[in-house]
This record gives C-alpha cells, sequence and structure tokens, in this order.
C-alpha cells in the first residue's frame, strides 16, 4: 500500500469519519489522489486529495454544487477542507461506464443513450458560472500538438501557421457558442459512473468537472463520441449524434461544429498524451494515440477544417501519419 499522505487521518478525525477504513484507488494522470472509505457502520465514501499547489479543489466543489442545483447526479460533498485539498464526498460505487462496458458489450446503446440524454438535460440550463471557452483558450490547448507531439517526433514546423490555421478553422464558430453552454470538458465513459441499469432511465453519476467553462454544446459530445480512450464505432457515433439532435436546439452548422471541435480537441490529447508520456514518465499513453489520430484525421475530413488540413498536410507527413496513426516511437 502506498503511504498515506500527511494530515489523512486529522481530516477524517475532524469530518467524523476517523474510524472509516482507508483503500487507496491507483491513479494515472494528475496530482489528484482518490481513497475508498468505509465506517464502521458500513457508510462508503470517497475521499479525494487535490493538494495545492498543484491542484486546487475549490473549482470541483463549486461545480459539483451548481451541478446539483440543478438536479444533475454530481456526488454529494460530505466534508471539505480546500486550503488542504481535502474533500470527503459520495462514492458512486464500481460501475465506470467504461468498466462496465466491458463485461456488457450488449447494453452499449443504452449506456451511451443515458449519457446523451443527460448531456441534453445540462444543455437546456442556462450557463453557469464559469469562464468562457474562448479563442485564446483553444489555440492553447490546440498548441499542446506543436508544442509536444512535434518536437517528440523531431518535426521541425510551422507553429506560427499552426496558430493561424485554426483562428481561421475557428472562428466561425465563436459567435454559435453565445450564450453558450456548460461544458464539462472531459465527459467520456472513464467519467460517467453508471448507478443503475442504463436501460431503466437510472441516472448517470458525473465525476471529474473541475475544469467546466461555458462553451460550444458540442464540446462534450465529441468528448463523450470520439472517445480517447475506448474505442466507439462509427456507427454509433453516428446513431448517439442523431439522438442529440433529435432532443437539442441545434443549427445548420452543427455538423461543421462538431468537427472543428473533434479536431481541436484531438490535437490537445495528442499534445497532453505525448506530455504524459516524455516529461510524467507514463508509458500508457503512446499506446491510445493512434486511436485519437484515427478520430481526427476523420474530423480534418470536413471542408471546414480545410486551413488546419492543409497545414498537417505541409508540415506532418502524410506517411508518418499513415505509418501507425501518429504513435510516438
Amino acid at each position: 500500500m502506498s503511504e498515506l499522505p500527511s494530515g489523512i487521518h486529522q481530516f477524517l478525525e475532524a469530518a467524523g469519519w476517523g474510524d472509516a477504513a482507508i483503500d487507496p484507488i491507483p491513479g494515472d494522470a494528475s496530482f489528484r489522489r482518490y481513497f475508498r472509505l468505509k465506517q464502521a457502520s458500513g457508510q462508503p465514501g470517497m475521499l479525494m486529495h487535490a493538494p495545492p499547489p498543484h491542484e486546487d479543489p475549490v473549482p470541483f466543489l463549486n461545480v459539483a454544487e451548481w451541478l446539483s442545483g440543478l438536479g444533475l447526479r454530481a456526488p454529494e460533498i460530505y466534508a471539505a477542507d480546500a486550503p488542504r485539498g481535502w474533500v470527503l464526498l459520495e462514492d458512486f460505487g464500481d460501475d465506470r461506464m467504461r468498466d462496465w462496458l466491458d463485461v456488457n458489450a450488449d447494453r452499449e446503446h443504452a449506456a451511451y443513450a443515458g449519457a446523451i440524454d443527460a448531456l441534453v438535460d445540462l444543455h437546456k440550463c442556462a450557463p453557469g458560472p464559469f469562464a468562457p471557452y474562448d479563442m485564446p483558450t483553444y489555440a492553447r490547448e490546440a498548441a499542446l500538438l506543436t508544442e509536444w507531439y512535434c518536437p517528440a517526433q523531431s518535426l521541425d514546423v510551422d507553429a506560427a501557421g499552426y496558430n493561424a490555421a485554426w483562428q481561421e478553422a475557428l472562428a466561425p464558430m465563436l459567435e454559435r457558442q453565445q450564450p453558450g453552454v456548460t461544458v464539462l470538458r472531459d465527459y467520456h465513459a472513464e467519467n460517467i459512473m453508471l448507478l443503475g441499469d442504463p436501460a431503466s432511465g437510472a441516472p448517470q453519476g458525473l465525476i471529474d468537472f473541475q475544469d467546466a467553462l461555458v462553451g460550444h454544446r458540442a464540446y462534450d459530445l465529441v468528448s463523450l463520441l470520439q472517445d480517447a480512450r475506448r474505442d466507439v464505432s462509427e456507427e454509433l457515433e453516428a446513431a448517439m449524434l442523431a439522438r442529440y439532435l433529435e432532443r437539442a436546439d441545434t443549427d445548420e452548422h452543427f455538423a461543421a461544429d462538431y468537427a472543428r471541435l473533434g479536431a481541436q480537441r484531438n490535437a490537445k490529447i495528442v499534445g497532453i498524451f505525448t506530455r504524459l508520456y516524455k516529461r510524467d514518465k507514463k508509458p500508457r499513453y503512446p499506446t491510445l494515440i493512434p486511436r485519437v489520430w484515427k478520430a481526427m484525421e476523420r474530423d480534418l475530413a470536413h471542408p471546414a477544417l480545410a486551413p488546419v488540413a492543409d497545414w498537417f498536410d505541409a508540415n506532418i507527413p502524410a506517411e508518418l501519419r499513415a505509418a501507425h496513426g501518429g504513435e510516438i516511437k
């Protein structure tokens, strides 16, 4: 068992959970750590440690309160000490959507339909009191590809031209994300907890939403349906997009904006996964890049992405992209 963080027992004692058994949960891509708790009475709980200065639990607490106020299923907060990074919250159990689907593959449509319906409900609400997903944010995220992936592949690329291409491709979309919706930003099968049989309409628990912004309604759809960590067939993607379109308020530009945000998010993820591998020595992430790259190639084929697609063709050789889907060698 890994060493428990300093201060954990004092926090639990003050929260009335001093008798709880503590079971650390393995982590990977952040400084946050999680611990599953069980009181002597059998009451379960989840403890998050998001230690300053690397982490700040206040955004998580704020978004959780806002989501719960809408009737959406963020975990209940039992106790918190934000300055020291401690949050004691409801345990949503073991049925993470990705893991559940590994053994219930025949229920995939129902699980994804529930996730789509949760987004529909979220998007019917006025956006939360969060910062805007603006052009500087989109551009900064997309630039992670040229900052991390390209050097890792020993590619000397036109970074200024890359930024200009994104500015041109994304500019037409910005006015369509006003007033916008709340974007959870990491809405995918590893961050959705199944709180009952998806076919029964049971609510789905939301986690890892601390980076929420106000932006375009297509972003979380891309996150869910072009999942970096789980294969989602093009047929399922199309069926779930159709489900969303039947239930939500969209316009004739939606398909183009979905492609724009798909390409932007996937470029960002390629950069993040490269950083996790090169800087943070996380060996899992290069193996995930081909899936992300495949989705990004489909997005780049949309005419709305022509400036960005042209940049890729000129700067990242087609044979490199085709040979191993952009995986770092």
